[in-house]
């Protein structure tokens, strides 16, 4: 055979396998939703996730099979000498994807990630500052968490367990004052799908962005001037920093705290439980 026909049939070949990938894709991310969840990990999320338990059995089913194909999916990367296991794995799909339960279209829980970046503790990162006058400087910044827009997740560790026992949910307190850095983190993910992040992710069909825009910048106005007056404030003063901040800590809110923030920021609330199409006030 010629070199140019071996190499069209290379083409061919590749071509073909390369339009057969979604579909393998999609068979296998089906397999693995319909696999027996591992007893030891339910026993897991059970102890260290209080959440799971409160959330109905369908929710329950689909999370499972979502944190099957995550973990199969995606690299969790120990840095600093982190040794990872199938248990911190475990517990950081469990809390990413119950952000994405009831997205629509199917797929992996969060087509855009490619890694996840686990350290011991708070890690030193070298931060660009924008201050008054356009003068831009630079310094180091210990942080709990980052989302990059190309799909890195970077978390401490320590602070993504402990997130994972806060909350209040039906009548149930564990450490109210406790933050989620999973969940704000894999809220930055969403909003960096179209771009770089700035409060405003793609809304669900149907979602008017109009609502969604005039209620999220009366809610970030509001908390930037309790912030500026010391107030006290259920959702986090840092989402006062700006707007991708605000949407973050907001989505925190949303699962931390639901019938709080229904209670005093219903429209806020509203427009969560429209985007999520999740009502975590009526999880028992």
């Amino acid at each position: 055979m010629s070199p140019e026909l071996v190499f069209a049939a290379l083409g061919l070949v590749l071509a073909g396998a390369l339009a057969l990938y979604p579909t393998w894709q999609r068979w296998r991310h089906g397999r693995l939703h319909r696999r027996p969840f591992p007893s030891a990990w339910r026993k897991l999320l059970r102890q260290r996730f209080p959440l799971y338990s409160q959330l109905p059995p369908p929710l329950q089913q689909r999370l499972q099979g979502m944190v099957q194909v995550m973990v199969a999916d995606v690299p969790f990367v120990g840095c600093q000498g982190l040794s990872v296991t199938d248990d911190m794995r475990v517990l950081v799909a469990a809390q990413a994807c119950v952000l994405v339960l009831e997205r629509p279209g199917g797929g992996p829980p969060y087509p855009g990630l490619r890694q996840v970046l686990l350290y011991p503790g708070p890690f030193v990162v070298q931060a660009e500052h924008h201050n008054p006058g356009g003068v831009i400087s630079q310094g180091r910044e210990v942080r709990l968490g980052e989302s990059w827009q190309h799909g890195q997740v970077v978390l401490s560790w320590p602070d993504a367990l402990a997130g994972a026992k806060a909350g209040v949910w039906g009548g149930m307190v564990l450490d109210p004052s406790a933050h989620n850095v999973v969940w704000h983190e894999f809220a930055h993910q969403l909003d960096q799908e179209t771009g770089p992040a700035n409060g405003a992710p793609a809304l669900r069909p149907g979602q008017s962005q109009r609502t969604w825009a005039a209620v999220f910048k009366r809610e970030y106005e509001d908390l930037r001037w309790l912030a500026d007056a010391g107030q006290p404030t259920l959702i986090d003063p840092y989402g006062a920093s700006a707007p991708e901040e605000f949407f973050a800590v907001v989505t925190e809110a949303f699962f931390l705290h639901p019938t709080s923030l229904l209670d005093q920021h219903p429209a806020l609330y509203g427009q969560l439980q429209h985007f999520y199409n999740l009502s975590p006030h009526a999880w028992r």
